[in-house]
């Protein structure tokens, strides 16, 4: 007995149809799902190195602008006055100090190390704000003398009437140089000469 017959023409186009389906399904879940998959990874991530572009491009940004903001200071910062600038540097004190109510300024000794003067100070004042205080201070350090801060103690407190008080005290230091400078009686002995005695 034999089981061979010939399929009918209905029977043959059945499986071709479901031969076609399992193509379909066959390509769908191991060409088309896999591409798809690599596509809307590679779409993902697109969108995050977009974002962290959009990151970076901020912070070069803000690394511009902080580098021009110091570009922009090296002009005060560069510049030394020459020995003796004493009174320029008293001058200028006063003229920060006018928004101060009250201040008191004590010089230590100069120092002379080769070409660099470094004449230390102490300065302690009274303002009537936070905001004041700082612009006493950036006034110094943004001045055409170069001037630099040291430890910096803030303090707060209210009066009778209930009005506020800032204190500040200060250690800071002019710096000039000996380059078109005048010894005088003032000038220290140079301490990189008297160290090598």
């Amino acid at each position: 007995m034999s089981l061979s017959r010939e399929f009918t023409p209905a029977e043959k186009a059945l499986i071709l149809a479901l031969s076609l389906l399992l193509v379909g399904l066959a390509y769908f879940y191991f060409v088309y799902r896999p591409i798809e998959e690599v596509i809307k990874n590679a779409h993902a991530e697109r969108d995050a190195l977009q974002i962290e572009l959009v990151a970076v491009q901020a912070r070069v940004a803000k690394l511009a602008k902080m580098r021009e903001e110091l570009d922009g200071m090296g002009e005060h910062v560069d510049r030394m006055e020459s020995y003796n600038n004493s009174k320029a540097e008293i001058a200028l004190l006063n003229n920060c100090l006018v928004d101060a109510e009250d201040y008191s300024i004590t010089f230590t000794a100069v120092k002379r190390d080769g070409d660099q003067i470094r004449r230390e100070f102490s300065l302690q004042f009274t303002t009537d704000s936070f905001a004041t205080a700082k612009k006493i201070l950036s006034s110094l350090t943004q001045s055409e003398y170069r001037c630099k801060l040291g430890d910096v103690r803030y303090s707060s407190s209210y009066n009778i009437e209930g009005i506020e008080r800032v204190g500040v005290n200060v250690d800071a230091v002019f710096y000039e140089t000996m380059v078109g400078g005048t010894p005088d009686a003032g000038l220290p002995e140079d301490a990189s000469t008297a160290s090598g005695k």
